[in-house]
């Protein structure tokens, strides 16, 4: 926590920099960042889980606590009013003095909806940065997500402090922690329920602490790109085991693919093993200057080759990729930028007017098509499917006689392989957090 202090300064100084930039650039007084409300469920008097608006959460790690407001202008010591209620039915939050505090004028909030003595008087030239426009309106905000202001702090985000790399280590280190009991549980004959289990466990997480829900399939259900069902019975025979699943640290994420063959041998085995390899290919070929979508070609090739050597398609690697038929096997991105969200803004954009970096040709879908630079983090996430629907579209097809159905039959209960670690981009050298805490 002391490492995490000390670069703290630095992370505020360059927020406050940011903010100086834009609030100067587009005429404001300042911007004032909700931190969010909680969300009563409909009929009821029960509340969803909340969550924190990341453009709050950037400046402080308080990502549990509603009708919180920031008010910043890059010159300012920013004002944080810190919403502390009188309550007997709900635990309280403490009075801020962790190693953020001093960083911060606070002002405590008793009632939400006195927060309007407590922002500044003439908010006409200050923008609301937050997600109840209802509220900035009422209280008579003149600008509400301005979107120069939102482009320039979503393209900024994507460059880490080293506070936040720091946040973003600890977020894999705690989630390889979870990887590795989920991994234990799934060889002890676990069913999916277990496995998640043991993983929260392990990352000393409740399900609404993670930064997304937890991917947690069993055979064929690895098929399903975003299985999150947790059947609490285990198969009668386990075959494959894929786990997709990430943890928090001071509302930071790490997201973290790994797939598992139960009898470890066997082709099943060997193409995991392949594409394992051509994970750690690509996840090296993160080079400053080039544009992320160029890597998602080099994907679809790498795992057009698979399908190749596997005798899947009966074709070469190129031909698979030319006629389009490696989307069929590898439907969806290489990746995407990762940090105060799993799925962090800014992947598309060219500059920080917000300029669309355009995909590359026949891949519309992809979460990041940004030129990569030094300070940014990127998941890394090849896969290959067995799915029955991609499956039966391709054989409607010319191309479905070049596939070797038998061979699709044999791998189908397995449903198939994603492989994920979170890379960090410096200067001079890669950084693959995942693997540096030997998850394998």
């Amino acid at each position: 926590m002391d490492t995490l202090a000390n670069l703290y300064a630095e992370h505020i100084t360059t927020l406050q920099a940011r903010t100086k930039t834009i609030v100067e650039r587009e005429g404001l007084d300042g911007l004032v960042i909700h931190s969010g409300q909680a969300k009563r469920q409909f009929l009821d008097d029960m509340y969803y889980p909340f969550k924190v608006n990341p453009q709050f959460k950037a400046w402080l790690p308080v990502i549990d606590n509603p009708h919180c407001w920031l008010v910043v202008n890059g010159v300012d010591k920013p004002k944080l009013i810190f919403y502390r209620p009188i309550d007997f039915w709900h635990k309280v939050p403490d009075e801020p003095n962790d190693f953020w505090a001093d960083y911060f004028d606070i002002t405590l909030l008793v009632q939400p909806e006195q927060v309007e003595k407590l922002l500044p008087y003439d908010k006409e030239k200050f923008a609301y940065v937050g997600e109840y426009l209802e509220v900035a309106q009422a209280l008579g905000f003149g600008q509400m997500n301005p979107e120069p202001v939102m482009n320039f702090l979503h393209f900024h985000r994507a460059y880490k402090t080293q506070y936040e790399m720091a946040c973003m280590r600890e977020a894999n280190r705690i989630a390889v922690l979870g990887h590795k009991a989920a991994r234990d549980e799934f060889y002890a004959g676990g069913s999916e329920f277990s496995i998640q289990q043991a993983y929260l466990n392990a990352t000393a997480h409740m399900e609404n602490d993670t930064p997304y829900g937890n991917i947690v399939a069993l055979n064929q259900h690895c098929a399903i790109l975003h299985y999150t069902h947790f059947e609490r019975q285990a198969p009668s025979q386990h075959l494959s085991f894929l786990i997709d699943a990430g943890a928090n640290f001071n509302g930071y994420a790490s997201d973290i693919t790994r797939t598992y063959d139960f009898a470890k041998q066997g082709e099943f085995a060997e193409m995991l093993d392949s594409l394992n390899a051509h994970q750690i290919a690509l996840g090296k070929a993160l080079e400053p200057g080039k544009l992320y979508g160029e890597l998602h070609i080099d994907c679809h090739r790498r795992m057009a080759q698979i399908l190749a050597d596997f005798k899947v398609v009966n074709l070469g690697a190129d031909e698979i990729v030319e006629k389009g038929i490696s989307s069929t096997f590898f439907p969806h991105g290489l990746g995407h930028h990762i940090g105060l969200q799993v799925h962090d803004m800014g992947g598309f954009m060219a500059d920080e007017q917000g300029t669309h970096q355009a995909p590359p040709e026949g891949h519309p879908f992809l979460r990041c098509t940004r030129k990569i630079e030094a300070g940014q983090v990127f998941t890394i996430e090849p896969g290959l499917y067995f799915i029955d629907s991609l499956l039966a579209d391709l054989a409607k097809t010319d191309h479905g006689k070049h596939v070797n159905w038998d061979k699709v039959a044999q791998f189908k209960p397995y449903g198939g392989i994603r492989i994920e670690d979170n890379i960090i981009v410096h200067e001079d050298r890669l950084e693959n957090m995942t693997r540096d805490f030997n998850l394998d």
